[in-house]
């Protein structure tokens, strides 16, 4: 944990219907000081869609060799390279090289993001999933953000619903490919 992180903290409830995935999650999660809120929102949720056994937090921002979240299997390779934000293509290459399986969860905007990569070389590129979410949805998230949080997460049929603390949002989880 990074000298004056903000260590948030999750109760949550997942069920993910689409995946078959039903959890109850308690997560303590640092924020970096250079990380933002909405990054941080962003990050939990890719964890909550992408759960499955040997998913973890990686060290933070200030590592540059992972990503946000990545998956290892009992032997420790990485299975899944889960990127969140606007990494550069040099780092998406990298990852999908080393995992399995690579997806990028972004809070900005994805064409922006698919513009910025295109005619870069990236390993795998047609299989990279990027999602992204409405930016009114995670700014909602954020407004209701406090050190300690009860959350519960559903997504059936690409459409996420999230209550935390009391407060409601709701969006489609959109999926894009990298062309």
């Amino acid at each position: 944990m990074a000298i004056g992180a903000t260590m948030h903290t999750f109760d949550i409830q997942l069920a993910d219907v689409d995946r078959g995935v039903y959890e109850d999650l308690s997560l303590r999660v640092a924020r970096h000081p250079s990380e933002t809120d909405r990054f941080m929102i962003t990050r939990l949720l890719a964890y909550c869609l992408e759960y499955e056994e040997g998913i973890q937090f990686s060290a933070g921002v200030s590592t540059t060799d992972e990503p946000a979240v990545l998956v290892r299997d009992l032997t420790g390779a990485t299975t899944a390279w889960i990127e969140v934000g606007a990494p550069d293509a040099d780092r998406l290459h990298f990852g999908s090289k080393l995992a399995d399986r690579t997806a990028v969860y972004t809070h900005r905007e994805p064409e922006k993001l698919l513009a910025a990569w295109a005619g870069k070389t990236i390993h795998n590129a047609d299989e990279i999933v990027v999602r992204s979410f409405d930016l009114g949805f995670i700014d909602a998230l954020v407004e209701t953000l406090e050190r300690r949080n009860t959350m519960t997460v559903s997504l059936t049929e690409g459409q996420l619903y999230v209550d935390n603390n009391g407060a409601s949002a709701t969006a489609e989880v959109r999926e894009h490919r990298i062309a």
